[in-house]
């Protein structure tokens, strides 16, 4: 750990130059990603400058480097931003320029320097039925996870894979992998689910822990609520046209041209909660539903074992009785959503009459 470890945030974000102009712009965006009340932004200010640059250690397990990928093109705030100025990043086997015994040993020095202080962050699926996968420096994953979160605050559990087993865990599961919070359960976890994660639900995630020293608010998949709140459904741009029925039928067809709803094609956005459709993806420029895919289901848990991504759900795709429920739920929604227009339009019409 370098000597700027020893300072404030405040100190550090002096010391390079950054005014308090564009660090009060990035606390405004950090409050409203993650729906904050206006107040927030200014306590984020005013007590973050306070703090010491907290440790963070990223652990990765079985994945495929894709989360990690999307965290580094975060934009608001960057991931360069949180290293360099609100968190020290002391140990990423991916990033950091060290390697073999000198990689160990700055993880251990870290550990030691911050015990029960540092913030971990577990990238995959944890194999505890073959310590042969995923072994370093001689630890087998699951004794190197269960070291490093006996001393950490919280563990940030990123992606599908550390949030709910993912695609390692599917059906044969030959390497028994296991989520997280399975085997890390005497720390706050935090999931934060994606095959992969927004990359601004990740550092939105990290950002709040790191300025106010506490999990934002969980639902009960443990997965922060301003992220995972509402369902895709709920705020996707083609939810007008699911509510009077117009639903593509191919991917080619003149509905798909016209941007109808996916729901017939295998859209899983009704029971996905994600911030796909109001974050979005590529700094705000798109999301899988608007470039034309149906949602897939990728934030929630056992997706990969859940049968073929382009049925509709009203075919029983999901487990139990889900499917019947959600084809009554289509028919009900189409039905309230005209209901809802003609109100609209009888309104209008009166407002209209008195003018």
């Amino acid at each position: 750990m370098d000597a700027d470890d020893k300072n404030t945030i405040g100190d550090y974000l002096r010391s390079q130059g950054i005014s308090r102009r564009a660090f009060l712009k990035l606390c405004a965006a950090m409050a409203s990603a993650l729906a904050l009340p206006p107040g927030a932004a200014l306590a984020m200010a005013e007590t973050l400058p306070q703090k010491r640059r907290p440790s963070v250690i990223y652990m990765s397990y079985q994945e495929c480097t894709g989360c990690l990928e999307s965290l580094t093109r975060s934009f608001t705030p960057t991931l360069e931003y949180l290293m360099f100025n609100v968190m020290s990043l002391d140990y990423d086997d991916t990033l950091q320029a060290a390697a073999g015994f000198q990689a160990e040993a700055a993880r251990e020095a870290a550990m030691k320097a911050n015990w029960g202080k540092y913030l971990m962050i577990v990238d995959g699926a944890i194999p505890d039925g073959n310590n042969g996968y995923c072994t370093a420096a001689g630890k087998s994953a699951l004794q190197s996870i269960q070291d490093v979160a006996k001393g950490a605050a919280a563990v940030v559990a990123v992606g599908t894979c550390a949030s709910f087993g993912g695609l390692p865990m599917a059906n044969p599961n030959p390497t028994r992998a296991t989520m997280v919070s399975d085997i890390v359960t005497d720390k706050p976890v935090i999931n934060v689910p994606g095959c992969p994660p927004i990359p601004v639900v990740i550092t939105g995630t990290l950002a709040h822990f790191l300025t106010f020293g506490r999990l934002p608010d969980l639902d009960h998949l443990k997965r922060p609520i301003a992220f995972y709140g509402n369902t895709i459904h709920d705020r996707c741009y083609r939810r007008p046209f699911y509510d009077r029925g117009e639903f593509a039928k191919t991917f080619d067809d003149e509905g798909a041209r016209n941007g109808w709803c996916l729901y017939e094609l295998g859209c899983k956005g009704p029971t996905t909660y994600n911030a796909c459709a109001t974050t979005k993806w590529n700094a705000g420029t798109s999301f899988p539903i608007e470039s034309g895919h149906g949602c897939i289901g990728c934030s929630e848990p056992n997706f990969w074992d859940r049968g073929d991504l382009y049925k509709p759900l009203s075919a029983g795709l999901w487990h139990g009785s889900i499917g019947a429920d959600l084809g009554a739920a289509a028919v009900a929604g189409i039905a309230i959503g005209g209901l809802a227009a003609a109100t609209a339009r009888h309104r209008q019409s009166k407002i209209t009459e008195k003018k």
